[in-house]
This record gives C-alpha cells, sequence and structure tokens, in this order.
C-alpha cells in the first residue's frame, strides 16, 4: 500500500499540470485571435458610417475595372505569378486615385453652335473659341439715346464740315472686328503693288485665334485685287490675311503700317494687332473711326469694292460667288445711297457698321458700334437715316455720349 501512494500522487500531479498547460494555451490563443478583431472594430468605430470619399472610391474602382480591355480580363489566373499579383496592388491604387481625381474636376461646358457654309447649315458641338462681350463693363447700354439705338457706339458727322450730328459714347475705346479691314485696304493701295499679282492661301492665312472657317481654302490663287475685292466686300479674313503675308516685309511691317496710317489720321484711340479684326486687340474709338471712314472714301476702289452687291473669284480649283455681308446694300428694294460701307463682328466687338452715305441730301458718316442683335445696327442705322430725313439735325444736334465732356475710356 506505501508503494502505491507515491504513484497516485505523480499521476494527480501529472493531471493538473496538463490542465493548467491547456489552460494557458487557450489563452494565448484566445489573445491572438482578439488582437485584430478588436484593431478592425476599433477601426471601424473610427470611421464615419456614411463616408463620401470611400463611396467615390469604390465608385472609382468600378470605373477603372469596366476600362479594362477583355483581352486583359480573359487572361488565366494561374498564368500571372505571385509577385506580379504584389506588383498590381500599387498599381490599382494609383488608378483608383487618378480616377477620382478625375471625378472630382469640373466639367468643361461646350456650346453648340450653327453656321452656314454653301447654303447647308451645319451643326457642330465644340469649345467655345471666345469670350463674352466685354463692352458691357463700360456700362455702354446704360446711357439712353433720344432715337432708342441699340449700339452702345453711335457717331455721325456731316461729312463735309465733320460737325457731330449724333454722339452716344463717341469716346469709349471698344473691338473693332472687320471694320479693321478698311486699314487693311488702304495700306495695301498706299503699297502700291501690282494688283494683278498672283497671291496664294496658305496655313499661315488660317485663323488660329477664333478658329473660324473660310470658303477660301488652302492653296486657292487669286489676284491682290480680287483678294481686296472680297475681303471689302465680303469681309473674308483669309483675303485679308494673305495680303497682309504678301506685303513688302512681311506681316510685321504690314501691321506696323496700319498703326503708322492710324497715327498720321490722327487716330489717337486706335491700335491695330492683324489685317483682319479677328483679334480683340484691334480696337478704336467712334470718332476715329468716322476719320478712318473718311479716309478710305478718297480711295475710289475701296468705295467700288465695299459697295458690290456680289462678286464672283475664280480660286484655280473652282468658282465661288461671294455676297455683300450689309443687308443694307443686299436688299433688292434698297433705297439707301451708300458710297462706303464695312461691318464686322466677334463677341468681343458686338454687331459693327460703318458707312458714308447720303441722306435727306448730306453726304455724312456713320459709326455703330457694338450693337446687339443681328439685325439691330442695320435697324439703328435706318432710325438715324428716318431721324436725319426729319430734319431732327437740323433742329437740335443729340449729344447723349455718357462721357461726351471727357476723355472716356
Amino acid at each position: 500500500m506505501k508503494s502505491d501512494k507515491p504513484l497516485s500522487f505523480r499521476l494527480m500531479h501529472g493531471a493538473l499540470l496538463s490542465t493548467a498547460l491547456s489552460v494557458a494555451v487557450s489563452v494565448a490563443i484566445s489573445a491572438t485571435i482578439a488582437a485584430p478583431v478588436n484593431a478592425f472594430a476599433a477601426t471601424q468605430d473610427a470611421a464615419p458610417a456614411n463616408t463620401t470619399k470611400a463611396k467615390k472610391a469604390k465608385k472609382a474602382t468600378r470605373k477603372v475595372t469596366k476600362a479594362v480591355p477583355a483581352e486583359a480580363s480573359q487572361t488565366p489566373a494561374k498564368a500571372a505569378p505571385a509577385s506580379a499579383k504584389v506588383a498590381q496592388a500599387p498599381a490599382k491604387a494609383t488608378r483608383t486615385a487618378a480616377a477620382a481625381e478625375h471625378d472630382a474636376r469640373p466639367a468643361v461646358k461646350k456650346r453648340r453652335v450653327s453656321y452656314r457654309a454653301n447654303g447647308r447649315h451645319h451643326t457642330a458641338v465644340r469649345r467655345v473659341a471666345f469670350e463674352p462681350r466685354n463692352s458691357q463693363a463700360f456700362g455702354l447700354h446704360e446711357s439712353g439715346d433720344a432715337l432708342m439705338l441699340r449700339s452702345g457706339v453711335a457717331y455721325v458727322v456731316d461729312q463735309n464740315t465733320l460737325e457731330p450730328l449724333f454722339d452716344k459714347n463717341s469716346h469709349s475705346v471698344v473691338p473693332i472686328a472687320s471694320i479693321s479691314k478698311l486699314m487693311t485696304a488702304m495700306v495695301v493701295l498706299d503699297s502700291k503693288e501690282p494688283l494683278t499679282e498672283q497671291i496664294e492661301v496658305t496655313d499661315q492665312d488660317r485663323d488660329f485665334e477664333k478658329n473660324t472657317g473660310s470658303r477660301l481654302s488652302v492653296g486657292s490663287v487669286l489676284s491682290r485685287e480680287d483678294m481686296l475685292h472680297i475681303a471689302l466686300m465680303a469681309s473674308e479674313n483669309r483675303a485679308a490675311a494673305a495680303l497682309s503675308r504678301y506685303y513688302p516685309g512681311g506681316r510685321p511691317a504690314f501691321v506696323a503700317a496700319m498703326n503708322a496710317k492710324a497715327k498720321q489720321l490722327g487716330m489717337t484711340d486706335t491700335h491695330f494687332e492683324n489685317s483682319t479684326g479677328l483679334s480683340s486687340q484691334n480696337v478704336s474709338s467712334g470718332r476715329d473711326l468716322a476719320k478712318m471712314v473718311n479716309a478710305a472714301y478718297q480711295y475710289p476702289l475701296i468705295r467700288k469694292f465695299s459697295t458690290d452687291h456680289s462678286y464672283e473669284v475664280f480660286t484655280g480649283k473652282r468658282n465661288i460667288a461671294y455676297n455683300s455681308t450689309n443687308a443694307l446694300i443686299r436688299s433688292a428694294n434698297s433705297s439707301w445711297d451708300i458710297g462706303l460701307q464695312k461691318t464686322g463682328f466677334i463677341n468681343e466687338a458686338g454687331e459693327c457698321l460703318v458707312m458714308q452715305a447720303t441722306i435727306h441730301n448730306r453726304p455724312v458718316i456713320m459709326v455703330l458700334l457694338d450693337s446687339s442683335g443681328k439685325y439691330s445696327r442695320f435697324a439703328d442705322a435706318v432710325r438715324v437715316r428716318t431721324w436725319l430725313d426729319n430734319g431732327g439735325a437740323d433742329q437740335q444736334p443729340h449729344i447723349t455720349s455718357a462721357d461726351a465732356s471727357g476723355a472716356g475710356t
């Protein structure tokens, strides 16, 4: 019996040790498992339930997943080694961040524009080529006038005496668009270069500023006289651009000659950047343009070409028929006696019109700038004519300029 007690004691001692070891192992395993679970729970508690960024990231990830080519999605998973899978993780994160950044960018607004070419309407979606009209910032349309004109600038003078008959913001300096082509024509004719010389349209004559089109395709060849004709009558921009390029000394010399001519005429508010008027930096005032119209009127060819109804040219490839841009000339029932005219339009300048006309047996020069509405400049011209026909200028000249007493802007 004494020999059995130690054995029983040893067995009980071993069982207790085994139980204690099992409990210790269980506690250790439980702690190991609970650590990441608690960390995950803490992370979830710290993150808002409805995080906008998380949603955007999920959407961006889905977009990137959809954008993967079909060939890539069909590649067997076994073909990709483990190292490649690891390398794909940063790439996916980068694509997800880029997609999220792309979604955060503001959308670029596009404007649907309609234009006419060869008698057919075409519609296209493109980015807006130019800024909104800026002359409104000067409050030109806030100054009323007796004739209720829609032009921000209106200036009418007696051509014989240069006496102002009607004045609305005549000192204001604004963009003048294709009215610039009157100065272009004077510089071309002053150069005495042969009018029969053949001029070719090249890529350099395309409009890279406003991205406007032209019926005069690259490679067209016309005489200098024909280029001048359609530039004045139909406001053909590539013709005006080609004329400046063929000037002795090239285009820079031509623009310098335009500004020198303006200075010679006393046009102190005027500056030219190009021969077409597509630049909003071609600026002048109503008073300066009256001087320019009077000077241009002294050139018989400018009078003839600017008042022509229609004209057809042969470009070496095909015939192109042009019509006047002036509705007062195009009208078959027009009773106007117009000796010279030029229209103009870019967004910054609005609708513009300058004319020399005989009204009520009086030769007058009329300047209308920054008019709102496609035909409003012509309607304004009719209002001025009616006022002159009724003897309005003889009774009392209308000086309604907002800056009539000062130098203006």
